[in-house]
C-alpha cells in the first residue's frame, strides 16, 4: 500500500476569510468606545485587555501624536467613569503594549523604535519585555530580535514556556507566525525565537499577520487571539482580528477564522484615510457565558471593545 503523503493546506485570503465570517453571522455586538483623558490631545489606541493591578483594573493603551509613530504606554485606570493614567505608574516608551501572566509574575511587553543602523531617516524596531509583581515594578529583562513584532508568551502545562514569533523577510515574508519553546523567562534568546519553525499554510501570498495574546486552554492547547492584515488594490491597509488553536505536543493547529470586522465597531476617526479599516487586536476577556469581550485597537486612532462569541468557548 503506497502511503499518500498530508495534503498541505491552502491558505484562504483575508477575502475568503471575511466572506466566511459575514456568512456565519458570528455575535459581534454593543461596542464602546474607552475614552481616556490626561494626555492631552493625543490618540490613545492599541489598547491590551485589561490587568488586575492589586485592587485596581488597568488598561495599558498606546499614547501617540496623530502626526506621529513616536509612542508611549500609558496604564489608565477607571475614576468616576473616566480612564485617566494611572498616579505614580511608569510611562514606557513603546507601541501595542500586551502582557500575560508566566509563574504567577506579570511579564507586559511592546515594541521599541530606534534609529536603522543602515538607513537614515529609517527606524528599525523590536519587541521588549519586562517583568515585575505589579505594574509599578516592572523591570526590562529581554529584547526580541531586530525588525520583530508580536512575540507572544505562554505558560504551558509542565512549566515551559510556549513563544509565538513573527519574523519577515526571506523567512516570513510581510509577516507569519511561528512557535518554539523555552524552559523559562530566563532561558529566552533571539536565536531560539529566529530559528522557531513557521506554521506553514495560514496566510495567503501577499497577505501577513500575527499572534496579539494566547491563553492556555484547559485541554492543553493555546487559543491564540491574532490578526490577519492585506493591502487593496489601492495600497489601503486591512486588518481583521483572527483566531486559531494551537497544540503544543504536535504543532498542529485549526483553520483561522476572522472574529470581527470594522464595521462592527462604532464609526470615528482614522490616523491616515489608508488605516481606517483598521482592527488591532488588543486582547481578549472570556466570560463564562460564551461571550467574549474583545478590546481592540481602531483606524490607529482609537479604542475600542466588542461583545462577541469566545472564539475558545467549551475548550
Amino acid at each position: 500500500m503506497t502511503v499518500q503523503e498530508p495534503i498541505a493546506r491552502r491558505p484562504l485570503a483575508c477575502s475568503e476569510l471575511l466572506e466566511a465570517y459575514r456568512a456565519s453571522g458570528a455575535r459581534a455586538d454593543s461596542p464602546s468606545r474607552i475614552v481616556f483623558e490626561g494626555v492631552g490631545d493625543k490618540d490613545v489606541y492599541n489598547i491590551a485587555a485589561p490587568i488586575q493591578d492589586g485592587e485596581i483594573t488597568v488598561i495599558p493603551g498606546r499614547v501617540e501624536s496623530r502626526d506621529s509613530e513616536h509612542s508611549d504606554v500609558v496604564f489608565f485606570s477607571e475614576q468616576g467613569g473616566r480612564w485617566l493614567p494611572v498616579e505614580g505608574a511608569p510611562v514606557l516608551a513603546l507601541q501595542d503594549p500586551f502582557h500575560c501572566r508566566i509563574g504567577g509574575e506579570l511579564v507586559l511587553g511592546g515594541v521599541e523604535i530606534y534609529p536603522h543602523p543602515e538607513r537614515e531617516d529609517a527606524l528599525m524596531w523590536r519587541t521588549v519585555f519586562y517583568r515585575g509583581s505589579g505594574i509599578r515594578d516592572l523591570k526590562p529583562f529581554f529584547k526580541g530580535p531586530d525588525g520583530m513584532k508580536d512575540i507572544r508568551l505562554v505558560e504551558l502545562p509542565g512549566g515551559n514556556i510556549g513563544v509565538f514569533t513573527r519574523p519577515q523577510g526571506v523567512k516570513g515574508g510581510r509577516g507569519k507566525i511561528g512557535f518554539a519553546q523555552v524552559a523559562s523567562l530566563d532561558a529566552l534568546t533571539t536565536k531560539i525565537i529566529d530559528d522557531a519553525p513557521l506554521l506553514e499554510g495560514q496566510f495567503a501570498e501577499g497577505e501577513w499577520g500575527g499572534a496579539n495574546e494566547a491563553h492556555l486552554l484547559n485541554d492543553g492547547r493555546v487559543g491564540v487571539l491574532g490578526h490577519t492584515a492585506c493591502f487593496d488594490e489601492a495600497g489601503d491597509r486591512h486588518y481583521y482580528p483572527m483566531a486559531f488553536v494551537y497544540d503544543p505536543k504536535d504543532a498542529s493547529f485549526t483553520d483561522m477564522k476572522i472574529i470581527a470586522e470594522r464595521s462592527r465597531f462604532l464609526p470615528g476617526p482614522s490616523k491616515r484615510p489608508d488605516l481606517q479599516d483598521v482592527v488591532f487586536s488588543g486582547g481578549l476577556v472570556r466570560r463564562e457565558d460564551g461571550s467574549a469581550l474583545l478590546y481592540a485597537g481602531i483606524s490607529d486612532a482609537d479604542a475600542q471593545v466588542l461583545t462577541i462569541i469566545d472564539p475558545f468557548a467549551g475548550l
